[in-house]
């Protein structure tokens, strides 16, 4: 029987082990993380395999998100339109918000997602 995985990681270049060495969070070892690198990933995995147990979310998933940090809007999405989209999906069917965490290495995106997430969680 295939096990599948029970962990989202959401990021563009890193992988679990990369966000343990700077976050100290154990989960960050486990083997069972599936790696989403951009919005459209991510928003698959969850309609194909449903919500996971948890997510992991990095802010800045492109090069523009790097390079222009101060830009209003974006081409490609971030890691809080992946949070905006959970959110909306958790509503519209029902759902709770599974356990999620936020690796981003940009401060205000981090706890951009967070507020957001944190919210919705209080509702």
């Amino acid at each position: 029987m295939k096990i599948t995985k029970r962990l989202l990681f959401l990021d563009d270049i890193r992988y679990p082990i990369e966000a343990y060495r700077y976050t100290k969070q154990d989960i960050f070892l486990r083997k069972d993380w599936h790696i989403v690198r951009n919005y459209d990933q991510f928003v698959n995995r969850i309609l194909e395999k449903g919500l996971p147990e948890m997510i992991s979310f990095d802010h800045d998933l492109a090069d523009e998100h790097y390079l222009k940090p101060d830009a209003k809007e974006f081409v490609e999405k971030t890691g809080y339109d992946c949070a905006k989209w959970l959110v909306e999906y958790c509503m519209d069917n029902d759902l709770d918000l599974p356990r999620f965490y936020s690796h981003s290495m940009n401060p205000v995106g981090k706890e951009n997602i967070e507020k957001l997430l944190k919210n919705f969680k209080k509702l």
